[in-house]
């Protein structure tokens, strides 16, 4: 099989015209950096943020010719108006005066309910599918999907883990995972796997220091590759770490997949708690069930003396849940010997299994899966039967 270069993708990309047809899309330097990995090719293109939309056939001649090249499995192609350095490369030609578009026809709400019956397709052998999200970043939303996840398979169960926080990956760090997946075929990807989970990341297939800029299509073309075109085998759970807030790829998740429920994880300070809501809403929006809150860093043990400390004070989940009627999954503590292992690549779960955080985590992981199987019990007390006498 051929072997695909950069300078063969660039080769054919010339052969893509600019906005207007004016040059093409390489002499203008509307191409970014371009990554390889597993003969499927990655890059955006850039172009002015006002004409966007319009733009899409470019991305879309782009992404043809791509995957023409023979030895490419697949293409990743985006448009972004951001560039290193914040700006355009090289101008993009003005779009001369045009007769007025007609009238766009009316697009679906964006937050349209999805019912459990509501057509979604699956992913052939995962059992359930859950989302950990945030509504900010720094609250250790990361630690805890890969602690709920090792805590689940503590507790007996098959359970992989995609790391959906495409702009900041953490799980190869977390898992102590390192290389390239390989593949089956040339076409679908093999996990990862480490402490008995088996891993998908975007930080597998670009280095570690690469900046991502992608926007909302490529985000949500490469989630939906690694979500659906991974040999995941048979599992009973996985567990889905999203980035933080409430953008493309929760939506995409939520829209397209049928999540088995979302855990949030919050701080117990008000101004996490507000933006916990944040994502609390949004996943009720779109009909995903809300399996419950973990209060992360929530308390502070001295080690000299014992003492506790309510840093970014307390019980403020506890009481957000209480007030949401969302069930309050438990309590984190702020613990050194939670970021150092972490930190280390061998989460608390696996290198300390009979200390009190890993207890702690086991018990969240029980506790997630009870509302699990609880939501799919109420899902199938509503499906209506039809019989005949």
């Amino acid at each position: 099989m051929m072997s695909v270069t950069k300078e063969i993708v660039i080769e054919r990309l010339k052969t893509v015209n600019g906005p207007d047809f004016t040059g093409n899309i390489v002499d203008l330097g509307m191409v970014s950096e371009i990554f390889i990995a597993d003969s499927k090719v990655f890059f955006s293109i850039t172009v002015p943020a006002a004409r966007a939309q319009e733009m899409e056939p470019l991305r879309a001649a782009a992404e043809r010719v791509v995957k023409a090249i023979p030895g490419v499995a697949g293409a990743v192609v985006a448009l972004t108006a951001e560039k290193k350095g914040g700006g355009m490369e090289a101008p993009v030609p003005a779009r001369p005066a045009a007769r007025p578009a007609p009238p766009a026809a009316p697009r679906p709400a964006p937050h349209a309910p999805a019912s459990h019956s509501s057509g979604k397709r699956g992913v052939p052998g995962i059992e359930a599918i859950i989302a950990v999200a945030s509504g900010k970043g720094g609250v250790g939303k990361s630690t805890t999907a890969v602690n709920l996840a090792l805590g689940l398979a503590a507790n007996g169960l098959r359970v992989g883990v995609l790391d959906a926080d495409i702009y900041g990956p953490s799980m190869p760090k977390l898992l102590n995972i390192h290389g390239r997946p390989q593949t089956v075929d040339g076409k679908i990807l093999k996990p990862m796997e480490n402490y008995g989970l088996k891993v998908m990341s975007m930080g597998f297939l670009v280095d570690e220091e690469t900046p991502m800029i992608w926007r909302g299509p490529m985000v949500m073309s490469a989630l939906t590759q690694m979500l659906r075109e991974v040999e995941w085998g048979r599992l009973d759970v996985l567990v889905v770490d999203m980035p933080p807030g409430t953008g493309d790829a929760q939506l995409t998740m939520a829209q397209q997949v049928p999540l088995a429920g979302a855990v949030i994880v919050s701080t117990p300070q008000d101004l996490a708690l507000i933006d916990a809501r944040k994502g609390l809403n949004m996943f009720r929006k779109v009909d995903v069930p809300l399996l419950g809150i973990v209060e992360n860093m929530s308390y502070f043990i001295a080690p000299d003396t014992g003492k506790r400390y309510d840093i970014f004070g307390h019980g403020g989940a506890r009481r957000e849940a209480e007030r949401l009627g969302v069930t309050f999954l438990g309590e984190v503590p702020l613990e050194m010997g939670i970021r150092e292992s972490s930190d280390a690549g061998a989460p608390v779960v696996v290198s300390k299994p009979d200390g009190a955080e890993a207890k702690t985590y086991r018990d969240i992981a029980a506790k997630v899966w009870d509302r699990v199987n609880e939501e799919r019990g109420a899902a199938e007390a509503a499906v209506p039967s039809i019989v005949f006498e």
